[in-house]
């Protein structure tokens, strides 16, 4: 098989209903999804053969899985093949991440990224999550698209935060305040 098609030569490339230029939202997004998918792989490189993350490896694999699922659903022009993202990919995230925030120490402030190695990949593949989340706006303005894919991108970010704390606090690297940042973050409890 050769990695080579020469299709693309033009600055277009093929999606599921159709050839579109290269620049093309849907490709940005969904490139962009490929992107933080890279930074995860990068994590895992770090975290792999460490005992203390064999729960987290598994989970960012996972991940990954889905992220090609939501590049997937992102690259279907016409809507009429099934969708792959689905809700209960979206609550798999929101469990882990209300499982992640329990375990790291209690966070009042704006952390900055980083810690670890491992925690600053994985705040590397929450920033480029956000703007892949974005781009998908701009897409969903534009053209019909999974909205599922929209939701999951927004916890998948909230789910990296929340890895790399636990990253830092299983390796016991101190999460560091933003000097400047007032207490932003309140158990419910404290904001009524």
């Amino acid at each position: 098989m050769k990695l080579y098609t020469r299709t693309g030569d033009q600055g277009k490339t093929s999606l599921v209903g159709g050839r579109v230029d290269k620049d093309h939202l849907r490709v940005e997004a969904y490139g962009t999804i490929d992107e933080a998918n890279s930074f995860i792989g990068w994590a895992l490189a770090l975290l792999a053969g460490d005992e203390r993350f064999r729960d987290l490896c598994a989970e960012l694999q996972k991940i990954q899985h889905e992220l090609f699922d939501c590049g997937g659903d992102l690259a279907i022009v016409n809507g009429k093949l099934p969708y792959k993202v689905t809700e209960a990919m979206v609550t798999f995230l929101e469990e882990r991440i209300d499982a992640h925030v329990q375990e790291a120490p209690p966070l009042q402030k704006f952390i900055l990224p980083g810690g670890s190695k491992a925690a600053a990949a994985l705040h590397m593949a929450r920033t480029v999550a956000r703007r892949a989340e974005r781009c998908i706006v701009s897409l969903q303005k534009a053209e019909p698209i999974n909205d599922v894919v929209l939701k999951y991108m927004n916890r998948l970010s909230d789910y990296l935060f929340a890895a790399a704390r636990v990253v830092n606090a299983r390796l016991g690297v101190k999460d560091i305040e933003y000097e400047r940042s007032a207490i932003v973050f309140r158990d419910k409890e404290e904001k009524q």
